[in-house]
């Protein structure tokens, strides 16, 4: 494979990953127009599916800049999971945005693709895993 279709690809890839996790965070997000990141993280632990989590075991860890940034986790363990705001050691997969930008994904007011292609969303470490974050959290 060349340098160019190597990165296209990867690009191809990382934007699909992003579609489907997101799927997750857009599902489960409150419509109001002053929602914040805990607001969407308290949608996602309602949409939590069990069955899809058996034998998964992951560890995501959220950051988010802004007036209501911080930090989050959650640590799925097979068919389990714990969330919590703040950090967790040894994440598999790490989401990076502004608060703002967070719920706007979640609200479906900004593509995910688009969100990581501009750089506005970052994900950094297992991209299988990260794409389960979408089937974990319908």
């Amino acid at each position: 494979m060349t340098k160019v279709n190597t990165t296209c690809f990867r690009l191809t890839i990382a934007t699909m990953i992003a579609a489907v996790c997101l799927g997750a965070v857009h599902a489960a997000a409150s419509k109001s127009e002053n929602a914040t990141p805990q607001d969407v993280f308290d949608g996602m632990g309602q949409s939590f599916q069990a069955e899809k989590a058996k034998a998964v075991y992951v560890r995501y860890q959220f950051n988010f800049s802004g007036p209501n940034g911080g930090n989050w986790w959650i640590d799925v363990k097979d068919g389990t999971f714990k969330m919590e705001k703040g950090k967790i050691d040894n994440p598999n997969v790490i989401f990076t945005a502004s608060d703002r930008d967070w719920v706007a994904l979640a609200n479906g007011k900004l593509g995910g693709t688009w969100a990581f292609l501009t750089g506005r969303l970052r994900i950094a470490g297992d991209k299988g895993l990260a794409k389960k974050l979408g089937e974990i959290f319908p």
